[in-house]
Formats: C-alpha cells, structure tokens, sequence
C-alpha cells in the first residue's frame, strides 16, 4: 500500500522548518511522498490576508520545486471554505482508497488536536504523526507517532515579522520563496 504524508498548513509562507518536517517524516516512516495542503481557511487561525491563495500556491511551488518526494495537494483550496481536516480525508480516501495517509501536525497542533473537528472521527482515517516544536507540550490522548527532528523556534509569523522590520531571513527560507516575496511585496517586504 502506498504511503502518503500530509503536511497541511496556511503557509503564509512556508518555510524551511516545513521542509524539515516533511524530510523527516518521509525518511523516518520510509513514505512514497509527502504532499505540501495548503488550506483554504485554517479553522484554528485567523486569516491573515497579507497573501492571497494564489500567492501561497506559488510560494510552495518553489519551495517544494528541487525535491521529487514532495508535492502539493490542492484539495483544501478548490473547496473552499474552512478546511475541516476530517472533511478533506474523507474527500482523499474517497479518492485513493489504496493509499495509507500519514498526516504530519508539529507540536501546537499536537496540543490542540482534541479540539479539532470530528476527532474520533478523523483518527480511524489516518495515522497522526507528530514533530515536537520548542515551548509546547506535545501531549495528547491520541495515537500519535512521535518522529524525532531538530527543533528551533521557526515560524511563519517569525517570517512575516522579519520581512517587516528589515530583519535576516538567511537560511529562514529558501531564496526563491524570499525573491517571490520582495517581487511581490508581499508582508511589507522591501
């Protein structure tokens, strides 16, 4: 059966730590590939419109553009409307029933997943794997595969700040994504 990890976000905008998530996911749980899910409306965080759905497309595009083993899935942004995670398996195990589906959360999502919509519901369809972040807990009553990866602090709103401000974004993220941004203007980069 065919493994396939799930890194679902709002990536605004997606970023190395991202990368590292996926890479480690993919070589600890040996999966055939992991697919990049934008969301359409995240429904645990407030929409930022500093970017249009577009714009994220585009940015994962070029982060994901050197690497074979990830793709991106475009389910959530077709939909449209909140991106309930429960509504999306049930559309992608519909879609590829021989797929076994592996759905990558970092450590605030381990924390929060008993909140999330229809939970017990969403267990039974895929296989939760977690990516410790720095400052939370990653504890939850729920089968989770806990996969070991560097953590530091990195954050889509560390980014969003830094393009602000007129801080460093080396080694934040890759230089193709940084130069779509500054083309673009997008989070007030210069």
């Amino acid at each position: 059966m065919k493994k396939v990890g799930i890194l679902g976000g709002t990536f605004n905008p997606p970023h190395m730590g991202h990368l590292i998530m996926a890479n480690e996911a993919y070589h600890a749980l040996k999966l055939d590939e992991v697919r990049f899910m934008p969301n359409a409306i995240a429904p645990h965080k407030k929409k930022e419109d500093e970017s249009t759905d577009a714009n994220r497309l585009r940015m994962l595009e070029l982060l994901v553009k050197p690497y074979k083993e990830f793709t991106i899935e475009t389910i959530e942004l077709e939909r449209g409307g909140i991106s309930y995670t429960y509504e999306t398996m049930v559309a992608l195990k519909e879609r590829e029933p021989d797929v076994e589906f592996y759905f990558i959360i970092g450590g605030d999502m381990i924390d929060t997943l008993h909140t999330w919509h229809n939970i017990d519901e969403l267990v039974k369809l895929v296989q939760f794997v977690g990516i410790k972040r720095p400052g939370t807990k990653s504890k939850s009553p729920f089968n989770i595969i806990m996969v070991e990866a560097p953590e530091f602090a990195l954050s889509s709103t560390l980014i969003r700040k830094r393009f602000k401000t007129g801080g460093t974004l080396r080694y934040l993220l890759p230089p193709e994504v940084e130069a779509y941004i500054r083309k673009e203007g997008l989070y007030g980069a210069k």
